[in-house]
């Protein structure tokens, strides 16, 4: 326990340096006069663009982590388990279900899943809660909404290729994948954290209030500082990369696929701040390679591979990421082909 809260400090401190540091450069262009490569004027637009995303993205952000605690605090898990269907076409339709019904983002979904899992829901539909859960909710919907307000049909075609990926991968897992790929020795300290408050509030459920708030803002920072150092990224790459660069490598039919998966990957955005960010390169890359970032995401990223890493087996992260690049990259040149 001790080990994983040094680690934890130490992200913090190195997300927190690196993030003040960028900041005050951004912020005091005279810092940075004696680099010939950088202007004034870049500096400016750099500042801009990273603001701007930073404030678009901002209430959705609040509002995802306020709703995301209130599930994790008074929605239990035996209370979801006694709905599961057995049918493996209504289970998927289930998670589905789940996913749009109760927004919780991809953070704090893996701990859920676990815990639903150890209590005999079927894998499949675990998958696919876990896939779709943190696309399809009202939350992420508005906010992508809003920042592709020109552009409705993004909207649609992310829910609606998140729905098809979760779904193929489901039906996948169903057939193929028997053996139970949950790590029997895990513990980490978020899930221990989560029983003990859990076991906490049903013998004193006055504080669940201020447990919840607690796991609120918890779940901000740590989404908060994602969303931060992906809007540094996204500024930085809009600014200083060569437009003539990126518009080669944006409108490439399988080179901007790729790149926009790996910026995901990397990133680590939350669902309810990534449009935001992927909205800032629709001019210079193509609509399919954006829904590709806005599908791929949420469903894996560094974050989250570190996630299922602790609470499944590596052949089955392994598997389960392959399945991911694989339906993702062939949805979004399919979805490219008919919508747009």
């Amino acid at each position: 326990m001790r080990s994983n809260t040094l680690i934890n400090l130490a992200i913090n401190l190195f997300f927190i340096s690196l993030i003040g540091t960028i900041i005050v450069v951004a912020m005091n262009p005279q810092l940075v006069t004696s680099l010939p490569s950088i202007y004034y004027e870049d500096l400016q637009s750099f500042k801009t663009m990273f603001i701007s995303i930073i404030l678009e993205a901002f209430p959705f952000i609040l509002l995802g982590v306020l709703v995301s605690a209130f599930m994790q605090i008074f929605i239990s898990v035996d209370m979801i388990k006694r709905f599961t269907p057995k049918n493996p076409i209504l289970g998927i339709m289930f998670a589905c279900g789940l996913g749009i019904l109760f927004p919780i983002c991809e953070c704090g979904l893996i701990p859920v899943i676990r815990q639903l899992l150890k209590k005999g829901m079927p894998l499949y539909i675990a998958v696919v809660f876990i896939l779709v859960g943190p696309i399809v909710n009202p939350i992420v919907f508005s906010a992508t909404f809003m920042a592709f307000r020109n552009k409705p049909e993004m909207v649609y075609s992310r829910m609606g290729l998140a729905l098809l990926v979760g779904t193929v991968i489901g039906l996948i897992i169903y057939r193929f994948i028997r053996n139970n790929p949950l790590k029997n020795s895990v513990t980490t300290l978020y899930t221990q954290a989560s029983d003990a408050s859990t076991s906490d509030h049903i013998h004193r459920p006055r504080n669940k209030i201020s447990a919840m708030l607690e796991h609120a803002a918890s779940e901000f920072f740590d989404m908060g500082r994602f969303l931060i150092f992906g809007s540094l990224v996204a500024a930085a790459i809009q600014t200083f990369v060569p437009r003539s660069e990126l518009m080669e490598i944006g409108q490439g039919d399988v080179s901007s696929h790729f790149f926009m998966m790996g910026l995901a990957y990397l990133l680590s955005l939350c669902s309810t701040a990534d449009a935001f960010v992927a909205s800032s390169f629709v001019s210079t890359f193509s609509m399919g390679s954006l829904l590709t970032f806005l599908v791929f995401g949420p469903m894996l990223d560094l974050k989250t591979t570190i996630m299922l890493l602790s609470v499944f087996r590596a052949k089955f992260v392994l598997i389960l990421s392959l399945l991911i690049i694989g339906c993702v990259f062939l949805g979004s040149i399919l979805v490219e082909t008919i919508v747009w």
